[in-house]
Order: C-alpha cells, then sequence, then structure tokens
C-alpha cells in the first residue's frame, strides 16, 4: 500500500476538516508571498480538494481551470 493510499484512508470521514484545511493553508502562502503565485495556489487548492476534501454534503465539488 503506498503512501498515498494510506492517507486517503485517514482522511475518510473527514472530507469538511480536510477541505478547510486546504483552504487555511492555501491563504497562508498567499499572505506570505502577498498574492504573487495566487493562480497557482488556487490550482493546488482545487485539486487537492478534488482529491481529498471532497464533502459528500456540499454536492460536487467546483470545477477545475484549465
Amino acid at each position: 500500500m503506498s503512501v498515498m493510499d494510506k492517507l486517503k484512508q485517514m482522511l475518510k470521514g473527514h472530507e469538511g476538516q480536510v477541505g478547510k484545511g486546504v483552504d487555511k493553508g492555501g491563504d497562508q502562502v498567499d499572505k506570505r508571498t502577498q498574492g504573487k503565485y495566487s493562480d497557482q495556489v488556487d490550482t493546488a487548492q482545487d485539486k487537492l480538494r478534488n482529491e481529498y476534501g471532497n464533502d459528500p454534503d456540499q454536492g460536487p465539488p467546483p470545477p477545475t481551470r484549465t
């Protein structure tokens, strides 16, 4: 079992908290870089939320930008 599989297993059932953590982390990066990489941070947040942080009560994940 890979590390990613173990991580997914641990996070299962805590999707809402994962989404909040991803948002907080991205906001901190934006703050420390003064928004210089905000597009890249937003893309990373979307991908992480889609992979780990989908809260089933919130419906489908937001669409990713291309």
